[in-house]
């Protein structure tokens, strides 16, 4: 079965260090896959990539079936294409409401004359309501997204990216400042979306990534180092010493 996303002899040198060197790897259409490694490892690089932000100095990234190399596209078509990414600190519109935050969201023509004249359809209203209820927060639709907890922010920006329809969502460390009931819903919450789409989730916490209970791919000074289960790269001796040793 041909790769959703594949990353092959990816190398990028940031004023002499290299930071990424000819890293490898893909992911499955509907594929659930955790990223962990220490600090520097080239994890963020690895994203910044893959969506745009950083040009590589070598390598090829290729995405979906007609192999539509990403190297040549910017940020924007990149998202429009289908990748979404979340980062660690949740961006949401503090001063709108749950419900306004997931219409904003919503995949629609972006052409400015079109954006400055567009009402929502009542099957917006509906495809807002699912969202909401997706990511667990059905219950909070008139609330702020300023008054929410840490979690809930979280789960928004996930509900926002859904709403943008992406075939691959990259999550940064979802885990962090969560509660054990959120990250258990989190937990749930990933591990569903990944049944309709490839979800990469980039974390530091073993625990977390024990529940997701998925492939784990280790990098290290940016290339793999292993891949396989949790069990299998985290009984391997050079990860021990690079990064569960410490």
């Amino acid at each position: 079965m041909k790769a959703l996303l594949e990353v092959s002899g990816i190398s990028v040198t940031f004023d002499g260090y290299r930071a990424i060197r000819n890293l490898s790897f893909s992911i499955g259409a509907r594929e659930l896959r955790a990223v962990i490694g220490p600090n520097g490892a080239g994890k963020t690089t690895f994203m910044d990539i893959v969506t745009g932000k950083t040009r590589p100095d070598e390598g090829k990234v290729l995405w979906g079936e007609k192999s539509v190399n990403l190297l040549r596209l910017n940020e924007a078509k990149i998202a429009r294409i289908g990748i979404g990414r979340k980062f660690q600190r949740p961006t949401v519109f503090e001063d709108q409401s749950v419900r306004e935050n997931l219409m904003m969201a919503l995949k629609h023509s972006r052409n400015p004359w079109k954006v400055l004249f567009w009402r929502p359809a009542p099957s917006d209203f509906t495809r807002v309501e699912a969202l909401a209820g997706q990511v667990g927060l059905g219950a909070q639709l008139p609330r702020k997204a300023g008054e929410l907890s840490h979690g809930q922010k979280q789960w928004l920006e996930i509900g926002m990216l859904l709403a943008q329809e992406p075939k691959l969502l990259l999550v940064d460390e979802p885990a962090a400042g969560m509660t054990l009931a959120e990250r258990e819903q989190t937990t749930a919450l990933l591990v569903d979306l990944a049944k309709t789409r490839a979800v990469v989730v980039v974390e530091h916490d073993m625990d977390f990534v024990r529940r997701l209970n998925c492939r784990v791919t280790v990098l290290h000074e940016g290339s793999v180092l292993a891949e396989g289960s949790l069990d299998h790269v985290t009984s391997d001796p050079r990860v021990i010493e690079v990064y569960l040793g410490r």
